[in-house]
């Protein structure tokens, strides 16, 4: 699902409204009772009041239609109108000769700040102020008015974005602290970034059936991944294929006292639907291998405690590395050599990239379309900091690029840009999965989907997506605070029974 920009956004409805065809007040009925559907669905009793706080522009229109529809259904609906720059758009203009002249739909007009109307502590509060029209940080009145939402006790909607927030850039300004966000179309790129997750709160979106055909021809830098995505990346199975057809992943993972990393990673790349798996590890796990992940077999390498040699690498369709190696000087020659031998797919995870991190030379080594799997200290430690999440994820784009690498950043919308500069935030995961061995899980699953045969963008995308939603399938079961990493390989068949499912 392509994420649009606001300057495409605004291009997609102006498209819509000239090839559907359909008047722009017309669309933001439409658009109003969208979210009006959504908004009777989370608030379904009639007797909690609902006070909207509406600008003056488009936004402000889609309040006001939203007041007039929720009234019609039964709301006890107060609108309160905030006129501090005396320019009303056509379209509000046009949705305030709409409203009911009789009925208990109470309006007020608000010139100033300091007429703040009371509002019911029982009330649902909606913001209506500003939507994606926004050019400039809040500040005068509306800076005023949106402090003063804020420090209302109510729970607070936003309508299509909180007003004040930025859908392409940081926010600097006041923003309205939303505890929930209905957002048009699609999502927003800053609904996935860590410091707009006050502002947003629990996010939903909806279609207002946006034309389709505005996207031909175009494409977008940022996409949201969903099911429908990945089910039409997945492979079907040949009834006589065999072992053989479905790749040999090497995994190469552990040290002593680190080795549930590599039992983990195996368990995840077995699941993962691989005709064979081998794990090298130091002799000191060679037990826990074979008795943990039996269906794996087992190379022991040269050292009881480290890695500190590649072994063969012809049997190999794909090579996962890094997952509790540790940083030895000798652990880094071996990757070093491992790097600038390998001719098939690579994931690189854990310390392999902290090894990285201290020789940046060496990443001039890594085979084209290798996926890295960094979370967010990890690419600081490979790439450097960055002073806000837009300009990190604009870092990321730069170095996927530049490497011709898949570079995945692990985190609630865990993010994968491709060498050609394109980013997908992942739909699926949850807080449950914030625990040790999560990452290991996930190396485990890529290194299987591109033993496989699927390309490292297809493993990437579809990788990332299992990962998630084999947590969502685990917590659902077992409950975020509960789950552990083992879950998320437990749960992976499940996974993608779902994804069949939803074919």
């Amino acid at each position: 699902m392509r994420i649009p920009t606001t300057d495409q956004m605004r291009a997609w409805d102006a498209y819509t409204i000239e090839r559907e065809p359909i008047a722009s007040v017309d669309l933001m009925e439409r658009a109003a009772g969208v979210f009006v559907e959504w908004f009777a669905g989370q608030y379904p009793d009639l007797r909690r009041p609902v006070h909207i706080f509406a600008g003056t522009g488009n936004n402000g229109g889609d309040g006001v239609a939203a007041a007039r529809m929720l009234h019609q259904r039964g709301y006890e609906v107060e609108l309160t109108l905030c006129d501090f720059s005396g320019r009303p758009s056509a379209d509000f203009s046009e949705q305030l000769r709409r409203l009911p002249i009789h009925g208990a739909l109470t309006t007020r007009r608000m010139s100033l700040p300091a007429e703040m109307p009371a509002v019911s502590a029982a009330a649902v509060v909606v913001d209506a102020l500003f939507g994606t029209g926004l050019t400039r940080p809040l500040e005068g009145h509306w800076a005023a008015i949106v402090e003063q939402i804020n420090r209302l006790p109510n729970e607070v909607v936003a309508i299509d974005l909180p007003s004040g927030l930025f859908a392409d850039q940081p926010t600097t300004g006041p923003c309205v602290q939303a505890d929930k966000t209905f957002c048009f179309e699609t999502p927003r790129k800053a609904f996935f970034f860590p410091e707009n997750a006050d502002r947003v709160g629990e996010w939903s979106f909806g279609s207002i059936g946006l034309h389709p055909g505005f996207w031909e021809g175009r494409e977008a830098a940022d996409n949201y991944l969903t099911a429908r995505d990945v089910a039409r990346i997945v492979k079907p199975r040949a009834r006589f294929s065999h072992k053989g057809t479905y790749g040999h992943a090497l995994l190469i993972c552990g040290r002593r006292g680190s080795m549930g990393a590599a039992l983990l990673a195996a368990r995840a790349c077995l699941r993962s639907g691989v005709g064979l798996l081998t794990t090298h590890v130091p002799a000191s796990g060679y037990e826990i291998l074979q008795i943990g992940a039996p269906e794996a077999m087992c190379d022991v390498g040269l050292d009881s405690d480290h890695w500190v040699a590649p072994p063969d690498l012809e049997p190999y369709s794909a090579i996962g590395v890094g997952c509790g190696i540790g940083q030895a000087a000798s652990t880094a020659q071996a990757l070093k050599r491992l790097l600038q031998k390998a001719r098939v797919p690579m994931v690189l995870d854990a310390d392999a990239l902290n090894i990285l991190a201290q020789r940046k030379e060496w990443l001039q080594y890594l085979p084209p379309a290798s996926i890295l799997t960094p979370h967010p200290k990890e690419f600081e430690r490979l790439f450097g900091p960055a002073p806000n999440s837009f300009e990190r994820n604009a870092l990321q784009r730069t170095k996927a690029q530049e490497l011709g690498v898949y570079l995945i950043l692990k985190g609630a919308h865990t993010c994968i840009a491709s060498p050609d500069g394109v980013c997908w935030f992942n739909s699926t995961g949850n807080p449950g999965m914030a625990t040790g061995g999560s990452g290991d899980v996930l190396t485990g699953i890529l290194t299987g989907l591109l033993a496989q045969g699927y390309s490292p963008f297809e493993a990437s995308l579809l990788g990332v997506y299992l990962h998630g939603l084999a947590g969502d399938i685990a917590a659902a079961h077992r409950s975020q605070p509960g789950l552990i990493a083992g879950d998320l390989a437990d749960f992976l068949p499940q996974a993608w029974k779902t994804i069949a499912d939803a074919e």
